[in-house]
């Protein structure tokens, strides 16, 4: 049996290699949830004009923004980056509204060439759910430029 030799022994390392492969992979999350979270509160929408009005502070509530675009005609309506067909707009509210135990902020980002009447079914359906915290996003004309509301 051989006896080990102290002095043959290096030193005792750490393999960092799991930790830095650990750390890329939060950076890579991070990154990809910050450009979604991005995403629906900035998609490609004509905002309405407004004289008057406030900017929303910081609301307790979870906050849904609701997306209303049109394309050829056809209204688009998506729940951030998620299309929603007309028919399953109020089961799909009941369940962002089931998920936000404390209430729920409602935010319509309307196109200004969106009619109305596309509008009304979401006004209508935040009623009858008791969704009472329902806003519009707008452009305010002020004297510093636009600004959005």
């Amino acid at each position: 049996m051989r006896i080990p030799n102290e002095k043959r022994r290096g030193r005792l390392e750490m393999n960092m290699t799991p930790m830095i492969d650990v750390v890329f992979l939060l950076i890579i999350f991070f990154l990809v949830s910050s450009h979604l979270a991005k995403q629906e509160a900035h998609a490609e929408l004509d905002l309405p004009l407004a004289q008057t009005g406030e900017e929303n502070r910081e609301a307790q509530q979870r906050r849904l923004t609701i997306n209303v675009s049109q394309k050829g005609g056809v209204p688009i309506i998506a729940f951030g980056a998620r299309v929603v067909e007309n028919n399953k707009l109020y089961n799909q509210l009941k369940r962002e509204m089931e998920r936000a135990k404390g209430g729920l902020e409602v935010r319509i980002r309307a196109d200004r060439v969106v009619p109305y009447g596309v509008i009304e079914p979401l006004l209508v359906n935040c009623a009858e759910l008791k969704i009472w915290n329902v806003q519009f996003a707008v452009i305010s004309r002020g004297e510093s430029g636009n600004k959005s509301l």
